[in-house]
C-alpha cells in the first residue's frame, strides 16, 4: 500500500485543550462542596474520522481545522459555563432567588452538577453540534489538577 492510499483510509485523532472558570454547589450533598465553591477547569476534546483529501481544498488533510473545533466548543460549553455558577435547579427556591440577584451568570440545571454529569451534559452539546464527517470520540473534563472525568462515545453507544 502505498502514502497516498493509506491517507485515504487513516482515520486519526485529534484533541483540542480548552480552560475555563467555573463555580458551582451540590445541592443536598453531605460534604463541603454543599457550598459554593470554584475550579478551573480543563476540558480535552478528541474528536475522530478521515481527514479531508482533497488537494484543491483550503481545509486538504485536515479532519476539522482547529479553529472550528475551538468555536463549536466555545458556543455550546464556554459561553454557557465559563465564570458561571451552576446549581441544580432542585435547589431551595430561596436559594435561587437570591443567586439571580447577586450573580450576574447563574445556571439552574436540571441535574447535580458533578463533573461526571457535566462532562455527559458536554458530550450531549457537542455531539449534535460537530460536522457530519466528524464524530466526538472522548471528554477528559478535570475538576482539580488531580481529579478528572472522562467521557468515550465507545462506552455510550
Amino acid at each position: 500500500m502505498n502514502f497516498l492510499n493509506s491517507l485515504n483510509m487513516s482515520v486519526i485523532r485529534i484533541t483540542k485543550e480548552f480552560h475555563f472558570e467555573m463555580a458551582h454547589a451540590l445541592w443536598n450533598y453531605d460534604g463541603p462542596c454543599r457550598n459554593i465553591h470554584g475550579h478551573s477547569y480543563a476540558l480535552y476534546v478528541t474528536v475522530v474520522g478521515k481527514p479531508l483529501q482533497n488537494p484543491g481544498h483550503p481545509k486538504n488533510g485536515m479532519l476539522i481545522d482547529f479553529s472550528e473545533l475551538k468555536n463549536i466548543v466555545k458556543t455550546q460549553i464556554l459561553d454557557q459555563f465559563d465564570h458561571a455558577l451552576v446549581v441544580n435547579r432542585n435547589t431551595p427556591q430561596e436559594f435561587n432567588t437570591q443567586a439571580r440577584e447577586l450573580f450576574g451568570k447563574v445556571h439552574f440545571l436540571d441535574y447535580q452538577p458533578t463533573c461526571e454529569n457535566l462532562i455527559t451534559d458536554m458530550a450531549a452539546r457537542l455531539q449534535k453540534s460537530l460536522p457530519p464527517t466528524v464524530r466526538l470520540h472522548s471528554l477528559r473534563l478535570y475538576e482539580t489538577a488531580t481529579s478528572y472525568a472522562e467521557w468515550y462515545a465507545d462506552d455510550n453507544s
